[in-house]
């Protein structure tokens, strides 16, 4: 059997292609903002994780370039050896003072993140559970790590609590949960967690990269909108979100950092973060300390599109984050959408199988501290005239 021949097999796409709804890969010929030039004309954008609406903030974009011409393009090794930056240390200290924790490290993306942390922290005499709804790195992580991983049903606690009665006393026990689910737009149940990690001696991670930014009265996130900073011991997030550049940390205890720092392979055997993403990141985390209104603004504006489709009749899930989930069910009638909308002026995301399970595809909207109300009537203005055009679950063409 030839390996490529599931390659040349592959005519998921090429269906899409030929139906004329192809959604992905839409490029860009402006920075990442409120209102883009995509492809050649002007677009609303609802589907960026641009939370702050920091990444083309004049003093995030100038730290970039003054980091470029202080330390040059990148820094041409791993943090482990010769690719440690004054610079690196000075955002770990912010970042791990900012989440009251006693220490930081910074990884070079996100998703490498959850793969270092996870795989460094657990082994195989280890036990992880893991929300059915985490983020696919946390999942990847887990593989990474050789420890035994069971999942619970979407932050359902009754499970969580059976699965947990089920492992010996003599294995490490990690509760790992997105803090907010980046689907649905939903916080995990912060507080039922804690209790149930300390009656059963576990310790908690949380994957704050939609958190981070966006809940709490500071913007330290999920932790900290529930009063539990202290009971949760690895915080994970990313710098591509609300801190407008690219990477990713953690932050807890000094001599759990320390270790990760020294086991993690993701973390040794990777490039550093450049520069450029170190300063931009320590300069929007600097102005969410000085600038905690943009956590309201955040808020107040994901509330009131929250109400501006509802009151258009549009099929929203219930949601608490600037994530807003409009349900469409059926995977061609979602790209139907999304593609309408784009030629329309409004650019969405579109979540499909097997991301989801067949029947519950949705469009996933986000949104950003900097938007307006005005340009947020705009957007559901067109988003209603497109689902009022939109054909009925039974009449859509199938893939």
């Amino acid at each position: 059997m030839d390996l490529f021949e599931k390659c040349y097999n592959f005519d998921t796409v090429k269906k899409i292609k030929e139906a004329g709804v192809y959604p992905y890969f839409h490029y860009l010929e402006s920075g990442q903002d409120i209102v883009v030039n995509m492809e050649g004309h002007r677009v609303i954008m609802i589907g960026s994780n641009n939370y702050m609406g920091l990444t083309n903030h004049p003093e995030v974009v100038e730290a970039g370039i003054e980091a470029y011409k202080k330390y040059g393009s990148g820094c041409s090794g791993s943090r482990f050896l010769n690719g440690t930056l004054d610079l690196h240390l000075t955002l770990e200290k912010e970042l791990a003072e900012f989440l009251h924790k006693e220490d930081c490290m910074t990884f070079t993306t996100g998703f490498m993140s959850n793969l270092g942390i996870i795989s460094a922290i657990a082994g195989r005499n280890d036990v992880i559970l893991c929300d059915k709804e985490n983020h696919a790195s946390i999942y990847d992580g887990c593989r990474l790590s050789y420890a035994k991983m069971l999942r619970y049903e979407h932050s359902d606690m009754a499970d969580l609590e059976r699965q947990l009665q089920t492992i010996p006393s003599d294995k490490g026990i990690l509760i790992v949960t997105d803090g907010v689910f980046s689907m649905g737009g939903d916080l995990c149940k912060l507080p039922e967690i804690v209790a149930l990690a300390k009656k059963y001696g576990a310790r908690i991670m949380i994957d704050d990269a939609h958190g981070l930014g966006v809940f709490g009265e500071h913007g330290r996130g999920t932790a900290e909108h529930f009063g539990l900073e202290d009971d949760v011991d690895i915080i994970m997030g990313t710098f591509s979100k609300s801190l407008a550049s690219l990477g990713g940390y953690m932050a807890g205890k000094a001599e759990v950092v320390d270790f990760v720092r020294h086991s993690s392979r993701p973390f040794i055997f990777a490039a550093s973060p450049t520069p450029a993403n170190a300063a931009s990141a320590l300069a929007a985390l600097r102005i969410i300390k000085r600038e905690p209104e943009r956590v309201k603004n955040l808020q107040h504006i994901a509330d009131y599109m929250r109400k501006a489709l509802k009151d258009r009749n549009i099929p929203i899930r219930d949601s608490v984050a600037p994530i807003i989930p409009i349900e469409t069910y059926d995977d061609y009638r979602t790209f139907l959408a999304c593609k309408t909308l784009f030629d329309k002026g409004v650019y969405v995301n579109p979540v499909v199988s097997p991301a989801v399970a067949p029947g519950d595809a949705i469009i996933r909207t986000s949104y950003t501290a900097t938007h307006t109300e005005a340009l947020m009537d705009e957007a559901a203005d067109i988003i209603k005239e497109v689902f009022d055009h939109l054909p009925p679950r039974e009449q859509v063409t199938k893939l």
